[in-house]
């Protein structure tokens, strides 16, 4: 009987070989994935060949067009000199179409193309899939759902609710500040918007801005949180006599939605309009003149007021220009389509709706960099879909009126409070973010007016 034994050199060829095959196998699958890029390259290539872009690397794409946060910049610089709309190619096989005319604008508003999913992909563990990221019916379902809340009779009591968080902010930054000292406002601005949506939506009792003087970050940016809304959600948003959405995930996940959506964006918008107004001194006297006139000491701000300040709301609406707090939206184009002016895109291909390229396009905005409110005086004719802030077609947000009058509340008070002054060490860079931000925050100098009452009782 005889037993048969493996030798060394002969298990070391059988793994050499394994290794060989497995080798070639990898290199195979390699050569395939290559071939499949550059073939979907030249298909991108062939489909954007009506619109120019400046030179890219078949790699790397724009990246030498790409500084560290100068993508506002190059914006610019490309809505100057390419009509309409620029490929930006991230790397060699993933671009996304830059549009930034309004025509172009409206067309793409007016399909119900779905959000472009690598480009929200992130926030999904964070906010869940409400409003912000779902597509197709179950977005309808939701909305049509959410409408009631937005109704201007469950808006109106809320401007009360506004400005007691206002004040609550412009009471700390009297104590904060000295005379001429500067603030970086967007971190209280930001606490003080999401103090706004908590009372609301959630019906919070108290003051976050007081009770939980936190980074406002942590307090609105977890899945598990939700607040006081946790246990108030069907009434915080209006849904009593209406049916309810279908799984409590789905509620959370609007819960989850309005935090972010609710005072982010709001704050952003909010400091960049105290900022311009810091800037253009004659502007910020005359809202000023316009809200005392209306206002008085502010003492007592309601619903009807809003719509009596038409400067300041010129002046608001300019500064959204200038600064949208949401600069981008993506898209993917679910089918082709075909723009104004004959150039098309065909299917598949992923879209952004430069909010800031068309707020800052000359063709549409002569002199973008220039803060004229007059662009929005009463009768001025402009595109449809030439200013955006708050996006446009069936997809425009929900939240608008809401965030509207927290503008004109916050800016009202904080006129008649304080004098806004620019700090010139520290000019804001802004950064393109979910939400418009600064590179080095928004600083600006307050120094405090003297109170009619005030003055009246002191006689």
């Amino acid at each position: 009987m005889s037993v048969s034994v493996l030798s060394p050199s002969r298990l070391l060829g059988d793994v050499s070989g394994i290794l060989q095959a497995a080798s070639l196998l990898i290199l195979l699958l390699l050569l395939i994935k290559a071939v499949q890029l550059y073939l979907h390259r030249q298909w991108l290539l062939k489909a954007l060949q009506q619109f120019p872009c400046p030179p890219s690397h078949w790699l790397f794409g724009h990246i030498q067009e790409l500084q560290q946060d100068q993508e506002l910049q190059r914006i610019q610089k490309w809505v100057e000199t390419f009509p309409s709309a620029c490929p930006h190619w991230l790397w060699g096989g993933k671009v996304r179409v830059q549009l930034y005319d309004p025509d172009y604008m409206k067309v793409i508003l007016g399909r119900s193309d779905p959000k472009s999913h690598g480009s929200y992909r992130f926030l999904a563990p964070w906010i869940g899939y409400g409003l912000l990221l779902l597509n197709g019916q179950t977005w309808f379902q939701h909305r049509r759902m959410l409408t009631p809340a937005f109704h201007y009779d469950i808006l109106k009591p809320y401007v009360g609710l506004m400005a007691d968080s206002v004040r609550v902010m412009l009471d700390k930054w009297e104590e904060l500040l000295g005379q001429d000292s500067p603030l970086e406002v967007f971190q209280h601005v930001s606490l003080m918007t999401l103090d706004t949506i908590m009372k609301c939506a959630f019906s919070h009792q108290g003051s976050i801005q007081v009770d939980r003087p936190s980074d406002p970050t942590e307090e609105g940016s977890t899945t598990e949180g939700g607040g006081a809304g946790e246990d108030q959600e069907e009434e915080a948003f209006g849904f009593s006599g209406y049916p309810p959405l279908g799984q409590n995930k789905d509620l959370r996940a609007e819960v989850d939605t309005f935090m972010f959506e609710g005072h982010d964006t709001t704050a952003s918008g909010i400091s960049w309009i105290l900022y311009a107004l810091a800037t253009h001194p004659k502007h910020q006297e005359r809202c000023r003149e316009e809200i005392h006139s209306l206002l008085g000491d502010g003492a007592s701000i309601t619903w009807n007021h809003l719509d009596q300040m038409p400067y300041t709301t010129m002046c608001i609406k300019e500064a959204l220009r200038l600064y949208p707090p949401v600069p981008g939206i993506g898209r993917e184009l679910s089918t082709p389509v075909t723009f104004p002016d004959g150039r098309s895109l065909p299917k598949g291909i992923m879209v952004l709706l430069s909010i800031y390229g068309l707020h800052h396009n000359p063709k549409v905005w002569p002199n973008p960099e220039v803060f004229d409110p007059f662009r929005f005086a009463p009768g001025s004719a402009q595109h449809s879909h030439a200013f955006l802030p708050f996006s446009g077609g069936s997809r425009n947000c929900i939240g608008k009126q809401f965030a509207m009058n927290e503008l004109k509340v916050a800016t009202a008070l904080t006129l008649l409070r304080f004098e806004l002054l620019p700090d010139p060490t520290r000019i804001p860079i802004p950064i393109a973010r979910l939400v418009l931000k600064s590179k080095n925050g928004i600083h600006l100098r307050l120094r405090r007016l003297p109170n009619p009452c005030e003055d009246k009782d002191q006689l």
